[in-house]
């Protein structure tokens, strides 16, 4: 069998664009054959460490006949851009979260994929996440009856570089944030997020140009109601990024989730600090097996880009800056 070439398209989101390519790695009869980088220090530097050939320009990564596929972790303003040409080469796309900084280029990017007969999958790992899957099968299988309401929180650092940068980003934490809870509720209960209402600021870090601290409460249809703490309230010697846990509180108990408390406490006297290593994958290798998947079998992909648009619809909502671009139920 042939090998499934796969390119990525910028490291602007270092952190998981490296994570996805260890992943790639790690599945046979799968290669990672190039890296597009307009960063040429941070792309010939992920180029090397994965052993592969470095672009400068995305372009000429997408003209290569023999890549069926790319996974693409720039900024979020850049999705657009990138998944367009990259639909139009025909290459299927694995897009980091969120889908873009507005519905409009959402519904482009989605309309391209269709018209060029390429997937669309974008990247929410949480839904691959052991802990998750456990909580959607208890909720589903009625554990706790009917929910009724959900307590739910994602604070992290705040990232360094351009996810302050609104230009660049969308927004700040809200934006950041926001959307992996979004996705997580749609997913897990079966419902659409119908009202937004959300106190946003900038309070922790100054001279911040964008919010660090987001707090919303969600209605979804069928009359479940969630909380999100979707801040960046997190020290600088947190150890580990931040966390993303839920409540559920139904007629019959309540189901707690702490998705990233599976971990080992480090005590490193050598290098003076503390820290918690995760002694479980998470949910990236299931994330990007399932894009593999569904480019193999010609399969739709789990996640597709309306689940994202979904998700990003809410985060638009939230900020209020742009309340022609979300559907009117959304706006309660």
């Amino acid at each position: 069998m042939e090998p499934l070439r796969v390119g990525m398209i910028s490291f602007a989101h270092d952190g998981h664009a490296s994570s996805y390519a260890t992943c790639l790695g790690q599945i046979p009869g799968v290669e990672l054959v190039a890296i597009a980088d307009d960063d040429e220090a941070r792309g010939r530097k992920y180029a090397e460490r994965f052993s592969t050939v470095y672009y400068a320009a995305y372009h000429d990564l997408l003209a290569r006949d023999d890549i069926a596929a790319v996974i693409i972790c720039s900024e979020n303003a850049r999705h657009r851009e990138m998944v367009a040409a990259a639909a139009e080469a025909g290459k299927h796309i694995l897009c980091e979260k969120p889908l873009t900084t507005t519905r409009a280029d959402g519904e482009a990017m989605i309309a391209a994929c269709r018209a060029h007969g390429v997937k669309l999958q974008i990247a929410f790992p949480m839904r691959f996440s052991p802990p998750t899957i456990a909580l959607r099968e208890a909720v589903r299988g009625g554990a706790i009856g009917t929910p009724l309401m959900v307590k739910a929180t994602n604070p992290g650092r705040m990232p360094p570089g351009w996810f302050s940068d609104p230009a660049l980003a969308g927004g700040g934490a809200t934006m950041d944030h926001t959307v992996h809870v979004a996705d997580l509720l749609r997913w897990i209960f079966g419902h659409e997020i119908v009202s937004v209402y959300a106190e946003i600021d900038a309070r922790l870090h100054p001279g911040l140009p964008t919010d660090d601290i987001g707090l919303m409460l969600l209605g979804l249809d069928g009359g479940l109601s969630a909380s999100l703490d979707a801040s960046w309230s997190r020290a600088k010697t947190w150890p580990i990024w931040g966390g993303l846990t839920m409540e559920v509180i139904g007629e019959g108990g309540v189901l707690a989730l702490d998705a990233f408390n599976q971990n080992v406490q480090l005590f490193d006297d050598d290098a003076g600090h503390y820290s918690l290593v995760p002694y479980t994958g998470g949910g990236d290798p299931a994330l990007v097996r399932a894009f593999i998947d569904a480019v193999r079998d010609d399969t739709p992909p789990p996640v597709t880009g309306e689940d994202g648009l979904r998700a990003l619809e809410v985060a638009l909502c939230a900020y209020g800056h742009e309340p022609v671009s979300c559907p009117d139920a959304l706006l309660g």
